[in-house]
């Protein structure tokens, strides 16, 4: 029997799944592939997560179920659904907290980009309206749960504008075309915060029944990340330059990746700000500094040149 139980295995997911393990904690990664983090404590079972009565069969006496999933980005509205009920499902008949790795999309475009736990979830689009219908079906369910949101990642192996964007050009010397507003403030959150935030929440009674944010780096620009992570990194800096917002939206019409991208594009276009200010009072969690997790980037980077070379 596992206390924990992780469906996923990316990096917030393995990253729960080592702090947990480093605790002493018995923990459980459930994958289609059986993938995860090697470890004495972390067992690792192939299995579908979107089968309730096998789920419910793998929380079955655990204390907490950890929704680290995340399904192909072009496919959100059939494959969250019966992912997210089957977790609701097995926490349910383990009697287990259910820990939600949250994002912002369900607060839709905000005047002036600052989001709190308190703002309204008025998202229209259809992945905001997917991530809305999630989190009010686990509340609407009777399990105890906790929804934890972060803004885009950084760190080792996530997906996000600077790993698809930055990195490449970054490792090339060419400039850095990105579908964003180069200049505007955007919060980045650590993996390794919102895993410790997923630990710290699921275990404290304050914080289920509501959803808390990640305490996260102060924003900055695209631009500044590149350069502060050149910096860092010991390279020689690259051009940053803004693309047209109409690329995206006229690629979309052909390209099923770009048309989700330009559905979530207002994230980019103007300051995106998270607040995790009742995050931090609450729990006395703080953010890890930027330079950690873009050191963790940088070694990655260097750990796959190394292995291609």
């Amino acid at each position: 029997m596992s206390n924990h139980v992780i469906v996923g295995a990316g990096p917030v997911g393995s990253a729960v799944a080592r702090l947990l393990a480093g605790q002493g904690e018995s923990v459980r990664v459930v994958t289609r592939s059986g993938g995860g983090p090697e470890h004495p404590l972390i067992e690792r079972v192939a299995a579908d997560a979107t089968d309730a009565a096998r789920l419910t069969d793998l929380t079955r006496g655990a204390t907490v179920l950890y929704n680290c999933a995340n399904p192909k980005y072009t496919r959100w509205e059939t494959l969250w659904p019966p992912l997210a009920a089957a977790m609701v499902t097995a926490a349910g008949a383990a009697g287990a907290v259910l820990a939600i790795t949250g994002n912002l999309y369900g607060y839709g475009p905000v005047p002036g980009g600052r989001m709190t736990e308190r703002t309204p979830l008025a998202a229209t689009g259809r992945k905001g309206r997917v991530r809305i219908a999630m989190w009010q079906d686990a509340l609407a369910s009777g399990v105890r749960t906790v929804e934890v949101r972060g803004s885009d990642y950084i760190g080792a192996g996530t997906a996000s504008i600077f790993s698809a964007v930055l990195l490449p050009a970054i490792a090339k010397g060419r400039t850095a075309w990105a579908p964003v507003d180069v200049d505007a403030p955007h919060t980045f959150t650590y993996t390794g915060d919102m895993a410790r935030a997923l630990v710290t929440l699921a275990g404290d009674e304050r914080a289920l029944g509501r959803a808390w944010h990640v305490p996260s780096p102060a924003a900055l620009s695209v631009r500044d990340l590149a350069d502060r992570y050149c910096a860092l990194a010991g390279v020689k800096p690259v051009a940053v330059r803004s693309l047209p917002r109409f690329v995206m939206r006229a690629a979309g019409t052909v390209v099923p990746m770009a048309r989700e991208l330009a559905e979530m594009d207002y994230q980019f276009y103007a300051p995106f700000l998270m607040d995790s200010t009742e995050t931090q009072q609450t729990f006395g969690l703080a953010a890890t500094d930027l330079d950690v997790a873009l050191r963790e980037v940088a070694d990655a980077a260097e750990e796959t040149a190394a292995r291609t070379m």
